[in-house]
């Protein structure tokens, strides 16, 4: 049984929480992490998500993700969750997110970061990774174009791409 803290508008945490899956109230909001792991030849890790997960299943996605559970910071959830999905362990509590996209239930934060990583040593979690791989981008927009790879907007994987060395929006 998973729960979620919850927030209002302003990502004030309040002092509800929810069981995953049940009804958020309309002021009622949560805190989501994405991942993207880089490497030095410009390619992205992804995972192919199982093809018995609710939920976009068999598609590919980005490096990992999943929801803040209760009594998480961001920063918390973002190293749980790439160590549970491909047993990578990353510290992010000197990190920020790169950026955060609101969604209509709650806050998507996003962290980007460069590392090495030999695939064949990970250790997928098997209730949700079937598979990894290395991509460039326009390899994850052929993907998309295939509808292989969750349906994220185009802009959105070229920013991850391209915001990876720094944060903020101007290129210096």
């Amino acid at each position: 049984m998973e729960k979620w803290d919850l927030y209002d508008l302003h990502r004030h945490k309040t002092s509800k929480q929810i069981i995953r899956d049940e009804q958020l109230q309309s002021d009622e909001y949560h805190v989501v992490v994405h991942i993207c792991i880089f490497n030095a030849q410009n390619e992205m890790l992804i995972q192919q998500r199982q093809p018995f997960k609710n939920g976009w299943s068999n598609l590919w996605d980005i490096t990992c993700g999943g929801s803040a559970i209760s009594g998480d910071t961001s920063q918390d959830a973002a190293s749980r969750e790439l160590l549970e999905e491909l047993g990578i362990q990353h510290n992010f509590e000197n990190i920020r997110p790169h950026f955060t996209i609101n969604f209509a239930r709650g806050f998507d934060d996003y962290y980007l970061i460069e590392k090495e990583v030999n695939i064949d040593s990970l250790q997928l979690q098997a209730e949700e990774v079937q598979a990894v791989r290395w991509a460039s981008k326009d390899e994850i927009l052929e993907l998309m174009k295939g509808g292989k790879f969750i349906p994220y907007y185009e802009s959105v994987i070229s920013l991850l791409f391209d915001s990876r060395h720094q944060y903020g929006s101007i290129h210096l």
